[in-house]
């Protein structure tokens, strides 16, 4: 199979903040961009911020819509990490090390954009975890019952 690229649609209500936080913090690429929208790539996914002009509401903690990527290296992890420090982005959620020892071990943070929009950035020390490890019912924060 072809690579195939994630895309993703989300709200804003300001372009200019939306290319401070996304380009100049995050170091997406600029695609096409109108005054309603911007296309940008983050490692090589397509990403669109969409303006609106109805209220955008946070929602109360990271459940149950975020996006992000899952990197396959720590390192790489480690630098946007560094970056969004140096950049001065809101960290939703600090920095964590989960479930050490474990198949699911991983390390995550959250930034929320100017908008409210949620995003995660995961590193897993086992590779099987992303998508395996179905014997395994833990998602999240949450328990399998909720």
């Amino acid at each position: 199979m072809n690579p195939v690229l994630f895309h993703l649609a989300f709200p804003v209500t300001d372009i200019a903040k939306t290319k401070e936080f996304y380009v100049e913090g995050l170091g997406c690429q600029v695609g096409r961009e109108t005054r309603q929208a911007v296309i940008m790539n983050l490692y090589g996914h397509q990403i669109v911020a969409h303006m609106t002009y109805e209220p955008l509401t946070p929602q109360r903690g990271i459940y149950p819509r975020h996006f992000g990527l899952i990197f396959t290296a720590l390192e790489d992890w480690e630098a946007l990490l560094e970056r969004a420090q140096q950049q001065h982005l809101q960290l939703y959620e600090q920095p964590k090390h989960r479930f050490p020892g474990q198949l699911t071990e991983h390390r995550t943070f959250f930034l929320a954009d100017p908008f409210g929009n949620l995003m995660e950035f995961k590193y897993y020390s086992h590779a099987e975890a992303i998508f395996g490890a179905r014997q395994l019912t833990a998602i999240g924060d949450r328990t399998p019952s909720e």
